[in-house]
């Protein structure tokens, strides 16, 4: 991807070296990020829900020396969250409204956001709580060997989903889906998880679409997110992790489900073609 010498995001907060302080839910993992999503948006203390579950207190702030690499990845982070800005920008004020810019929060171990306290075992997530992006960067080399997704597209890939979350934020769609978790079973639920997921894949896609016709694309990188995409799946995590599948227990959808909503939204490159809960009694999109 051309990035290099592109203008960087004014909305990045570096945390790393801080540590997280308080409370750091054991085991992390996104179970972790959506029980606490759904608390706040029941209306529930976030951290009186951190207070009672176990936990250990996370580091001390201690002096952070950044490598040449992690400048690297800060860098492109933040560009790519500029490009993100431009093209929310333009998509919301054609529809009459305004999109208010995320801020993109990096941070080393762990973090404390509006939503609670987590490690970096959690992975990228954002937080409508504070509307803020979090990340570890050593994910990134985590997405390279472990999932076996390298590539700088990838990498976006990531950063667009998250943006993706922030969009629904906007447009209502995450306090709508949230609060239905109350009086509705796991199972049920995560139904509407995986719909919520895959719907910030298709708004990564209609990003990755206006930053083609930018002329930042070069050849290849639409494979290395689409094989990002099929790396984080649902069923390729849990047959890697424990050689089965269980897709009742699915929240962010299987390989081809991510893959595919990502292309759809790489393919219209507008907003309405993502309307993913059709059929389900809620219909958000344009």
């Amino acid at each position: 991807m051309k990035w290099k010498g592109r203008r960087a995001s004014s909305n990045v907060e570096d945390r790393r070296g801080m540590g997280g302080g308080g409370k750091t839910l054991v085991g992390g993992g996104l179970g972790g990020i959506i029980i606490l999503l759904i608390f706040t948006f029941l209306g529930g203390d976030p951290g009186e829900l951190l207070g009672n579950m176990a936990g250990t207190e996370s580091g001390t702030s201690v002096p952070y020396e950044e490598t040449e690499q992690e400048k690297e990845l800060a860098d492109f982070v933040s560009v790519i969250l500029a490009d993100t800005e431009e093209v929310w920008t333009e998509i919301f004020e054609k529809k009459g409204l305004a999109y208010e810019e995320p801020a993109l929060v990096l941070y080393t171990g762990s973090v404390e956001s509006a939503c609670g306290a987590a490690t970096s075992a959690v992975g990228p997530f954002y937080c409508p709580g504070d509307q803020k992006l979090y990340i570890d960067l050593s994910f990134y080399e985590e997405l390279h060997r472990k999932f076996q997704a390298p590539g700088d597209f990838a990498m976006a890939y990531v950063i667009a989903h998250e943006v993706g979350h922030h969009v629904q934020t906007l447009l209502g769609t995450t306090e709508e889906i949230m609060p239905l978790r109350q009086g509705m079973s796991e199972e049920k639920f995560n139904k509407y998880l995986v719909r919520f997921e895959l719907q910030a894949d298709y708004y990564s896609g209609v990003w990755a679409h206006h930053a083609e016709g930018m002329g930042y694309l070069e050849e290849g990188d639409l494979e290395e997110a689409l094989n990002a995409a099929t790396a984080v799946g649902d069923d390729t995590l849990q047959k890697r992790a424990q050689g089965y599948v269980v897709p009742e227990s699915f929240t962010h959808g299987t390989s081809e489900q991510r893959k595919s909503w990502f292309y759809k939204g790489f393919q219209n490159g507008t907003i309405k073609g993502g309307d993913t809960f059709k059929q389900r009694g809620i219909s958000k999109g344009w």
